[in-house]
């Protein structure tokens, strides 16, 4: 069972690899994202959810390109980008932004913890699950905070402000499955602690990603539709 599990990570953990940098070579080829931000956003997604977020990324990603926009511009289809997408996809593109700083935080964290690792409540896992949070946290607001502030002519305090308002609730619900999902991985499959050195690891959190999303969508959707959040 454990070979068999580990030959599935190493699978899994590969194939997000290869459909990051699958994204990436696309983006740095002309499809170069109108909002800066997400040109970190859909590797990262594509990091973690292999070759459904490199299909998100050509299938939905590429209409918001400077390139596909300055062609819709020159032949007339003006209005907002967002509006040419259905609200479920601008719902996902929403919540995969803030997924993104949450997953390069955990990723940081996780080896941040292999160099000093601590304990809390008796457990390895709640200290680095602090780590997480922190590293999460901070990623996801400045991810939020340099979307808002070049579309609106604010102050730094007021954008970060808005990334609070914007990013708080969502960054919660995100961390809340993806913790939800390692619980359940340490204390109820595994039974022990997995150590970020191991590949099984990684592909429990890939899988603890994809919790993060689904438990992260609705907060999303209310975000957008109350006009707390703004759309990608």
């Amino acid at each position: 069972m454990h070979e068999w599990l580990t030959g599935l990570s190493w699978t899994a953990v590969g194939l997000g690899v290869a459909s990051c940098l699958v994204v990436l070579r696309d983006l740095a080829t002309g499809g170069a994202q109108h909002m800066w931000i997400m040109n970190v956003v859909w590797p990262v997604t594509a990091l973690w959810s292999g070759p459904f977020g490199a299909w998100a990324y050509f299938r939905f990603g590429t209409r918001t390109s400077k390139r596909c926009l300055l062609q819709q511009e020159h032949q007339g289809e003006g209005g907002s980008r967002t509006r040419r997408q259905p609200f479920p996809v601008v719902v996902a593109t929403g919540t995969s932004h803030c997924g993104s700083g949450c997953a390069l935080g955990d990723i940081i964290a996780a080896l941040l913890f292999l160099a000093v690792p601590f304990s809390l409540f008796g457990r390895r896992l709640f200290g680095a699950w602090v780590y997480d949070f922190i590293a999460a946290f901070l990623l996801g607001i400045a991810f939020q905070y340099f979307t808002i502030k070049p579309m609106r002519r604010i102050s730094s305090r007021e954008a970060l402000w808005d990334a609070l308002k914007a990013d708080t609730l969502s960054l919660g619900a995100w961390q809340v499955g993806m913790y939800g999902w390692m619980a359940v991985v340490t204390f109820v499959f595994f039974h022990h602690e997995l150590s970020p050195s191991s590949i099984d690891f990684w592909f429990m959190m890939q899988l603890g990603m994809f919790v993060g999303f689904l438990t992260a969508y609705p907060v999303n959707w209310w975000l957008l539709k109350s006009g707390v959040k703004a759309a990608m």
